[in-house]
C-alpha cells in the first residue's frame, strides 16, 4: 500500500538559481496527485527531490523536509534506499537496450542481491501483469530486447521495472507526452489500476489528463506552489486567479 508524502518548507537550487521556493503540501496515500504548470516552473525538480535525484547534480542542493510515511528521506535513510521505495518513470521510455525484456524488469532486483530464479520469475511476471504488459510479451521475455518494443510498450516496461523492487510511491514525469493516443490511454488506465497499491505523483502538461486520472492537483508557477486542492475544485472553481488564468489558457 502507498504512504502519504508530507513536504515542509522545501527549497531547491541549481547553482544560484532558486528553483523551488517554500513548498508545503501533503500528498495523500493511494491516490494519484497531478502537478501542473508551465515549463520551467519547478514540477520536475519537485519530483526529483522526492526520490533524492535532485542532489545527483553537483551544483544542486535542497533544504526543508520530505517525509514518506514516518521516514524523513533526507535525515533517516541513504539515497539508494529512498530510490528503492520511490519508483520513477521518466518522460521518454528508457529501457536498457542491450537487455532482454526479462532482464530489464529484473535488473533492480539483481542489483539488490536477488538470485533465486523462481523468485525472480514470479516477481517479473507479477510486475509485467501489474503494468498491463504480460500478455503482450510473455512468449518473448528472453528473446526480445526492451528496445525492440513499441514506445508505449517500452514505457509500460519501465513501469514494470519500477514496480519490481516493490516501491511505496511511483513518480511519473510526463509519462505519456511522447506517446500516441492509444498508448496514452493505456498508461492512464494503468494509473487507475495502480493507485490502489501505490501513491502516485504525475507531472503533466496535459490538463485533461490531470482531470481524468488525479484526485488532487497542484499548480506550480515560478518555483512556487500556487494552489493545491481537489482536482475538481482546481478545474472548476480555483481559489487563485493565476490558476484560473493558466487552466483557461491565458498563459503557459
Amino acid at each position: 500500500m502507498g504512504v502519504g508524502i508530507e513536504v515542509t518548507n522545501l527549497n531547491a537550487w541549481y547553482g544560484a538559481t532558486h528553483t523551488l521556493q517554500d513548498i508545503n503540501l501533503n500528498i495523500p496515500p493511494n491516490q494519484a496527485t497531478a502537478l501542473i504548470g508551465p515549463s520551467g516552473c519547478g514540477k520536475s525538480t519537485f519530483v526529483r527531490c522526492i526520490n533524492r535525484m535532485h542532489e545527483t547534480n553537483p551544483i544542486a542542493r535542497v533544504t526543508g523536509t520530505v517525509r514518506i510515511g514516518d521516514l524523513d528521506i533526507y535525515e533517516d535513510a541513504k539515497p539508494v534506499e529512498i530510490r528503492r521505495r520511490v519508483g520513477m518513470v521518466f518522460q521518454r521510455p528508457n529501457p536498457f537496450p542491450t537487455m532482454s525484456i526479462y532482464d530489464n524488469v529484473a535488473s533492480g532486483l539483481k542489483l539488490n542481491g536477488y538470485s533465486n530464479r523462481r523468485a525472480l520469475d514470479e516477481i517479473v511476471e507479477k510486475s509485467l501483469r501489474n503494468s498491463a504488459l504480460w500478455e503482450e510479451v510473455k512468449d518473448e521475455l528472453k528473446k526480445k530486447s526492451g528496445a525492440s518494443l513499441s514506445g508505449g510498450q517500452q514505457q509500460r516496461l519501465c513501469i514494470a521495472r519500477a514496480l519490481a523492487v516493490d516501491p511505496e510511491v511511483l513518480l511519473m514525469d510526463e509519462p505519456a507526452s511522447a506517446l500516441d493516443p492509444v498508448s496514452t490511454s493505456k498508461i492512464e488506465d494503468l494509473i487507475f489500476e495502480l493507485k490502489s497499491q501505490y501513491t502516485i505523483v504525475i507531472v503533466t502538461h496535459n490538463m485533461q489528463q490531470a482531470a481524468r486520472v488525479a484526485e488532487k492537483t497542484g499548480f506550480f508557477l515560478n518555483g512556487r506552489m500556487v494552489e493545491f486542492d481537489s482536482t475538481h475544485k482546481i478545474f472548476t472553481n480555483p481559489s487563485d486567479k493565476r490558476t484560473e488564468d493558466y487552466i483557461t489558457g491565458r498563459f503557459g
